[in-house]
């Protein structure tokens, strides 16, 4: 096992990540031909059962590693930027850091969503080795309940371990809204995301169609608090949510199916996780011309839409090429809630 980076190493490390962001966003500007994001797959079973949540299930194999690694090939050649593993929880996949790997070894920046609670510091210490870039962990309460375990009680020891042993950044997303009892929690969580060194960010619960869901009162003054205390890189590009706060709809383009991609486990792209069906291609025969007419197409669900990847992704052709093509209006498999991404 490779031993653990001193502060320099993680330095030039951090530096080399921010460099290959840096020409993601010019790339990104340069050029509308290509994916900036997709979200990928590797398995759909969670070892949690989180109420408002509509992707997982307790029983889904992994997906094999030649075929993981096939979809991160194709990815790759249709100029995708940067890929988050999420599911399901991705450190149930045995072979996770191998696909990591040919993530990296293609070009690609990786990244993973995680619940946190498989991990331990050789765990971490493999991640660092297979080259991930970032992690998120969504946080949901400061005490676990019947609506989410992924607490921050359960959860600190895990945080603590990122802090001492993670190369890779890690962002701390905390929620409001919907199922979450106490809005105060939210505040908890950002403040020791901060105090272990990391970054924070607050999502706001959606309803069962990803869509715009008002915050209360107290819900608002705990957003805007925590909005003050978020650091600025790119994943705080969240202006929409200033609406969603208020009850608000976005006028804006989605970009979805074209510049952010969802890869589900059949290897189908879908516009998110909560729009699966449109457009429904295999990745195989997803081409430029796909990725052309979705980013014409105007999307039904986004006026209503809280889903940040999406929102924070489009920001890039915001300013150019109004959409002209009248698209679907997407409906989703109607779970209970949803939190965003």
């Amino acid at each position: 096992m490779a031993n653990q980076l001193n502060p320099v190493q993680r330095g030039l490390k951090g530096l080399n990540r921010r460099t290959r962001e840096i020409a993601m966003i010019l790339k990104g500007l340069v050029s509308t031909d290509h994916p900036i994001m997709a979200h990928l797959i590797p398995i759909r079973r969670c070892n949690l059962s989180c109420k408002y949540c509509n992707e997982y299930d307790d029983f889904s194999k992994p997906i094999p590693l030649d075929v993981m690694s096939r979809r991160v090939d194709l990815l790759a050649d249709l100029g995708t930027t940067i890929t988050t593993l999420s599911g399901g929880e991705p450190l149930l996949h045995p072979e996770l850091d191998q696909i990591i790997e040919r993530m990296r070894a293609r070009g690609v920046i990786a990244a993973m969503i995680t619940n946190g609670y498989l991990l331990t510091a050789d765990r971490i210490r493999r991640l660092n080795n297979a080259g991930l870039d970032h992690m998120q962990i969504s946080i949901d309460n400061v005490m676990p309940d019947d609506v989410s375990k992924k607490s921050l009680k359960v959860l600190d020891k895990k945080l603590q371990l990122l802090a001492e042993h993670a190369d890779f950044h890690v962002n701390i997303n905390s929620v409001i809204g919907g199922g979450i009892r106490n809005p105060e929690d939210a505040l908890a969580v950002s403040r020791r995301s901060l105090e272990l060194g990391f970054t924070s960010t607050v999502g706001i619960i959606h309803d069962h169609e990803g869509q715009l869901r008002p915050l209360g009162e107290t819900e608002r003054r705990v957003f805007l608090a925590i909005k003050k205390l978020e650091k600025k890189n790119y994943s705080r590009f969240n202006w929409f949510q200033d609406d969603i706060a208020w009850g608000r709809s976005n006028d804006w383009r989605c970009r979805a199916g074209a510049r952010y991609l969802y890869i589900c486990e059949e290897g189908l792209v879908h516009y998110c996780s909560q729009q699966r069906g449109y457009p429904g291609k295999p990745l195989e025969r997803y081409t430029v011309e796909d990725i052309r007419r979705e980013y014409r197409t105007q999307k039904g669900c986004a006026p209503l839409c809280t889903v940040s990847c999406v929102h924070q992704i489009s920001y890039f052709d915001s300013f150019r090429n109004p959409q002209d093509i009248k698209g679907p209006q997407p409906v989703s498999e109607k779970p209970e809630l949803v939190h965003i991404r």
